[in-house]
């Protein structure tokens, strides 16, 4: 890692993490990749994962509908919050709000029914051993228990890697998780900064004092990207996520 990256990194406020890949030469760079973090909104992609390992192993699980109920929509980002009375959802159309556009209802929904402790055993299934779901999105009692979803860097960056290779589940699964992360609709941290048009499958993560974005960013030499923060200057971090975004997917594929 370039020593000047590295001194913006360890200048930042807060618990941060950082892992770049180049997927054409195995070029690796971390910073703290091995903690653990907050997740956010960034447990929303091994939940992802996860269903569709199940969907591997029941016929049908995608065209299953769930009930939300009104007493069960939560704030933050979402569609399902501002839709009047109880609606079932298919699961796929629940996974899909869940990544495009973060929404909170559609994940718990989806936490309910498949249970903390059976997601759990999937993400190890998915190589996943500290990446783990505690507490429903938006539940203030868990939250002031401790409790807290977290993940790590380089496991969410070895799940990514699988995803661009179609060896994640399946490469139909693959295709399909690397599609819905390219609809994101949250794109001001890692595709800030990078030329219109580049597909970037990522999956972002807010709340006070947190910051996350990772993804895949498809140039001209593939690479996987991971930003972590928690207790940081989110505006700060937020542009260290655009430039280092754009110098390792532009400006160091311009100079090989």
């Amino acid at each position: 890692m370039d020593l000047e990256i590295r001194a913006r990194l360890e200048a930042l406020p807060g618990h941060v993490g950082f892992f770049f890949r180049d997927l054409t030469t195995g070029e690796t760079h971390a910073y703290h990749s091995a903690d653990c973090f907050q997740a956010a909104s960034i447990i929303k992609l091994p939940i992802f994962a996860a269903i569709l390992l199940r969907a591997q192993e029941e016929a049908g699980l995608l065209e299953q509908r769930l009930l939300v109920r009104d007493a069960e929509k939560v704030p933050g980002c979402g569609a399902l919050q501002h839709i009047t009375g109880d609606r079932e959802y298919d699961i796929l159309s629940l996974c899909r709000l869940m990544i495009t556009i973060s929404d909170n209802t559609a994940t718990n929904a989806l936490i309910r029914r498949f249970g903390m402790e059976a997601l759990n055993r999937d993400f190890q299934r998915l190589g996943l051993e500290k990446t783990r779901i505690c507490r429903l999105l938006f539940d203030a009692e868990a939250a002031a228990a401790g409790l807290e979803n977290l993940f790590q860097p380089e496991e969410l960056a070895r799940l990514l890697e699988k995803i661009y290779r179609k060896e994640c589940i399946s490469p139909e699964a693959s295709r399909q998780l690397a599609d819905v992360l390219s609809l994101q609709q949250i794109n001001h941290k890692i595709p800030g900064r990078l030329p219109a048009g580049l597909r970037v499958a990522h999956k972002t993560g807010e709340d006070r004092g947190i910051s996350n974005d990772l993804g895949i960013v498809y140039g001209r030499r593939p690479c996987i990207l991971v930003f972590a923060s928690n207790n940081t200057d989110v505006p700060v971090f937020e542009q260290t996520i655009r430039d280092l975004s754009y110098y390792y997917a532009v400006k160091r594929d311009e100079r090989s």
